[in-house]
């Protein structure tokens, strides 16, 4: 745990008792603060009872007498409407922070990494910190990927903290600056919590807002307007050496992965075409960065190329569960957009797709090149319809599974009776899961032993 020693004797609110939520209120009475937390849910607050910190409700306290809230980065701050507590913090002028501003406050030798964007963070923080692990650097990870920030081990100088970054918990920074900054891509997505797509890309951009020693390191993905936009932008500021990567075009001074050769800033080429885990021009980009990074520590070009061929890859993101006879079935739950799903649906073919769940935004312009892919989809949850009216519209054949269980049962039935040499079962689903499921990790656990009780002969 990391001790928070910067707000010894001041009085904290925490609001959220997720794990972060938990972790936060720990390492703050550790450092020596005087804690009151608390959560909408009843069942949320019996944790903190058990662990005997003081409960006080921050949206009915008397604000005057505390020095901060700390929120939870599910709670609103803004959109689509301010939590009570953050408007009642926010009218007493106290500041709303999160648990980043904290592991900032407390880390102040340690090298800070931080990575955002809409798709692809969780692989390209892992991979990063992959990377310099390969390279005998001393690194740990966390933030919206990974363990709460704050129980991380206590950090040294010689330590590096990769911190994977949600534009929620980017709004709720004040202070806190990272040595190297990676923004890879940016599409509309959580418009409900920032309002509209500019509010979502000035959360995301918060991650080059402060200032950090005399030089830091902006790692940039140029595949959209808005990276090309925000690289030229900081290319003019002082204080910032800034690295453009792409996979899709050439990158002068830059990162480039072009028909899966990336070409480096010192012109080497390496093939990442063949590296399972890593396949298709979204994690083309994803190394590109990694890449970048790995750089800026002075590690050799050809090390960093042997350390990707070790990465295992990551649960949810196109992990292939099983080969049943002649049919594949992958597990890409962590699609919860669109755009994310458009990768997937690229890189397969004779795809049996499941779909659906609460959606962000249904419009398939993104995935429209690659629909031709798709023998049939099988949709679930709350934006079934939805979906069913757009397929519909260029001839995809649709059923309505209702439920993941209903929809594995039905593309594999109609695989089996296709009898394609290789077709895929693929739960894409380019909504979030909130409807039927916790999260994304626990549809895709659930798609994962369904498939596995396939495997074996029998049904759960």
């Amino acid at each position: 745990m990391i001790s928070v020693q910067s707000r010894q004797f001041q009085q904290i609110a925490v609001l959220g008792l997720g794990t972060s939520g938990l972790a936060t209120a720990r390492a703050l009475l550790s450092g020596g603060a005087e804690v009151s937390v608390w959560d909408d849910d009843p069942n949320a607050r019996k944790e903190a009872l058990n662990e005997n910190i003081a409960l006080a409700n921050p949206a009915t306290i008397d604000w005057t007498g505390q020095d901060a809230l700390v929120l939870s980065p599910g709670v609103p701050l803004t959109h689509p409407t301010p939590h009570p507590a953050a408007a009642a913090a926010r009218a007493s002028g106290k500041p709303v922070i999160g648990d980043i501003e904290l592991l900032f406050e407390n880390a102040s030798g340690a090298k800070l990494v931080g990575v955002t964007g809409t798709n692809g963070k969780s692989t390209t923080s892992a991979l990063i910190h992959h990377v310099l692990q390969f390279a005998n650097i001393t690194a740990q990870i966390g933030g919206n990927f990974g363990p709460p920030v704050l129980s991380l081990d206590p950090v040294l100088s010689t330590t590096t903290v990769v911190l994977e970054l949600s534009s929620y918990q980017l709004d709720l920074i004040d202070k806190a600056a990272f040595d190297v900054a990676v923004f890879l891509n940016l599409t509309p997505d959580h418009l409900e919590r920032h309002g509209d797509i500019d509010g979502y890309a000035k959360a995301k951009k918060r991650i080059f807002r402060n200032p950090r020693g005399a030089q830091q390191v902006a790692v940039i993905g140029v595949d959209d307007d808005y990276g090309m936009a925000i690289a030229s932008e900081l290319s003019e500021k002082d204080g910032w050496n800034v690295i453009r990567v792409s996979a899709c075009q050439e990158t002068p001074n830059g990162i480039h992965v072009i028909d899966g050769f990336l070409t480096d800033q010192e012109g080497k080429s390496f093939d990442v075409s063949a590296i399972g885990p890593l396949r298709g021009k979204h994690n083309w980009q994803n190394v590109a960065a990694a890449w970048a990074v790995a750089r800026t520590y002075n590690i050799t070009s050809e090390k960093i190329a042997a350390s990707l061929k070790t990465f295992s890859g990551l649960p949810h993101r196109l992990e292939t569960v099983a080969k049943i006879n002649n049919i594949g079935f992958v597990n890409d739950s962590k699609a919860t957009n669109v755009e994310a799903t458009s990768h997937a649906l690229a890189l397969l073919d004779d795809i049996y797709w499941i779909a659906g769940g609460v959606a962000k935004e249904i419009q398939l312009a993104t995935a429209l090149p690659h629909l031709n892919h798709v023998r049939h989809a099988y949709l679930i949850g709350e934006a079934a319809e939805e979906i069913a009216l757009e397929l519909e519209k260029i001839r995809i054949p649709v059923t309505h599974s209702g439920d993941l269980y209903t929809a594995l049962k039905e593309a594999h039935a109609d695989a089996v009776v296709d009898d394609l040499p290789s077709p895929v079962v693929l739960l894409s689903p380019a909504c979030a899961s909130f409807d039927q499921f916790s999260n994304f990790e626990q549809r895709g656990d659930y798609f994962r032993r369904l498939v596995l009780s396939l495997a074996a002969g029998h049904e759960t």
